[in-house]
């Protein structure tokens, strides 16, 4: 009878993390987690964050910007407590993270102990996909096994699984490391469905979300369009690129707001929606969720979004695969009318977002990419700084704050021979300034560049949308960017004039690693 080779939880656990493609920890440590640090092998590296809620987000652009699972660890309750802000963000991008938490010794957990997390699997729900705590110690590497797979089964997303500290040098067996392919084409019948809806269109539209970009949809989307003459939106609150915003089919961005989608969309008799549901509002609306004359169909690998539907046909299966079905079935035919590029505005010159946004344009390197959390500057933004490649635009799905800043820094790291710029507003910046420090560590090239307007003026932008007048808390004068930035490690510019718009951007994008340009609009 042969022999069971047992070896310890932290041999199995790091086994497992390299099946998967791990090759960096993204933490913030404490106690309870030294024994999974101990003895950290050199192909997997350590990326310290100064707070969690930096950490989720730098792992967070790492999976998206790398299409692989990051992986997480934070410190018991508390680690955990500070980062739900971002977890929110991940569950609500659909990043597939593998989240892992100290836990106090299991021997303690009866008698309430310091650090101890009480129904830890319970406290990061609803906003992962999956959570445990294992029963026993042999049982963590198998959890670990299963932790990935769901992190990674569409429509994909943030997982936890809760390690008790005295675990890691227990024995245990080596688990089963099965290779799944995840990826699930349409049925033929779906995409029949929605061909015919296409082909029976005479004016077809696609609104296309995040799942596009989530699945590599880009050049399918693109065929797509162009085979049948279809003009491309965005979905509303859209967190990533999923057409190229110069191209002639192209024709905006839907608001979150139910009367004005379907204003946008009143032009056309059969819309295609993929990647999104149907659809995100920002504000309570009335009337038709589309229109009336309209017919519906949607594409989605989210069993959710199809639940929601609201009428239509829906069909469940990867996106990519479901578009490059489509392109290859419907029949191909000339748009229903010209439309020409859109004339991108030329912003007077001044301290404005604008114009500020429209010199990005003009001056950043042609493969740069850019990561955003300026809510006030979002429809300049889309005005004069179209998205123009693949895997290009990366922002918060969740429109909670702190994301970006981090998020940079795990962008950088998956694309680091690529210029990234993150374009921060004030407030958003000062969520996560800490991630600073993070970006100087790793020398990533990241322009940061802050539109400091001292204020949270998109509440005011609300508070004036829905006559609500003055509001308290929304003023925040006082910051200096440049000196934080420059006391974190990061070489920074102060702008307040016009004239020192380009020479700082041309700065910032001809410097390797990272810089702060604070821009006083």
């Amino acid at each position: 009878m042969t022999a069971v080779r047992t070896i310890t939880v932290h041999e199995a656990a790091f086994a497992v993390f390299r099946h998967f493609g791990v090759d960096a920890l993204f933490g913030n440590p404490g106690s309870t987690e030294l024994p999974m640090l101990q003895a950290m092998p050199d192909d997997i590296a350590y990326v310290l964050g100064l707070n969690e809620a930096v950490v989720i987000a730098m792992a967070d652009g790492y999976a998206q910007a790398s299409r692989r699972p990051a992986l997480v660890n934070l410190h018991s309750a508390a680690g955990t407590g500070n980062a739900l802000g971002n977890l929110f963000t991940s569950f609500r991008n659909g990043t597939p993270l593998v989240i892992t938490a100290g836990q106090q010794a299991r021997a303690l957990l009866p008698f309430d102990p310091f650090l101890g997390a009480e129904r830890a699997s319970e406290f990061p729900r609803p906003y992962v996909k999956w959570a445990l705590e294992p029963a026993r110690p042999e049982d963590v590497p198998a959890a670990l096994v299963r932790a990935f797979h769901m992190a990674m089964t569409p429509p994909t997303g943030p997982v936890f699984v809760s390690v008790p500290v005295d675990d890691w040098d227990r024995p245990c067996v080596m688990p089963t490391l099965p290779a799944l392919t995840l990826r699930t084409a349409p049925q033929a019948d779906g995409i029949s469905g929605l061909a015919a809806m296409l082909d029976g269109s005479g004016r077809p539209a696609l609104v296309l979300g995040a799942g596009v970009a989530r699945c590599g949809g880009w050049d399918d989307a693109i065929r797509l369009a162009e085979r049948i003459g279809a003009d491309v939106w965005t979905a509303p609150l859209c967190g990533r690129e999923c057409f190229p915003e110069d191209h002639p089919r192209f024709a905006g961005f839907l608001p979150g707001f139910r009367e004005r989608i379907v204003d946008c969309l009143a032009p056309y008799d059969g819309i295609l929606v993929a990647g999104a549901p149907v659809f995100t509002w920002h504000a309570e609306g009335g009337g038709p969720p589309w229109p009336d004359h309209a017919r519906l169909g949607l594409l989605s690998d989210d069993p959710a979004h199809l639940s929601a539907l609201p009428g239509g046909t829906g069909v469940l299966g990867d996106v990519a695969y479901g578009l490059f079905a489509l392109a290859e079935v419907t029949t191909a035919r000339a748009a229903y009318s010209r439309r020409a590029l859109r004339a991108r505005p030329v912003p007077e010159p001044g301290m404005t977002p604008a114009h500020i946004l429209a010199r990005i344009a003009r001056n950043r390197p042609p493969d740069a990419i850019l990561v955003e959390e300026a809510p006030t500057a979002r429809q300049a933004l889309q005005a004069v700084l179209p998205v123009i490649r693949q895997a290009g635009f990366y922002t918060t799905a969740a429109g909670g704050l702190g994301y970006a800043l981090p998020a940079a820094v795990g962008v950088a790291r998956a694309c680091p021979k690529t210029k990234i710029i993150a374009l921060l507003g004030d407030g958003s910046a000062m969520y996560t300034i800490q991630g600073l420090w993070s970006a100087a560590q790793a020398g990533a090239d990241i322009a940061y560049v802050v539109l400091n307007n001292r204020r949270y003026a998109a509440l005011d932008n609300f508070a004036d949308r829905f006559g609500l007048g003055d509001l308290p808390g929304t003023a925040i004068e006082g910051i200096d960017f440049a000196a934080i930035a420059a006391g974190l490690g990061v070489a920074s510019r102060c702008v307040a004039d016009v004239d020192g718009i380009d020479p700082a951007l041309a700065w910032a994008f001809a410097t390797t690693g990272p810089t702060l340009i604070e821009f006083r609009i």
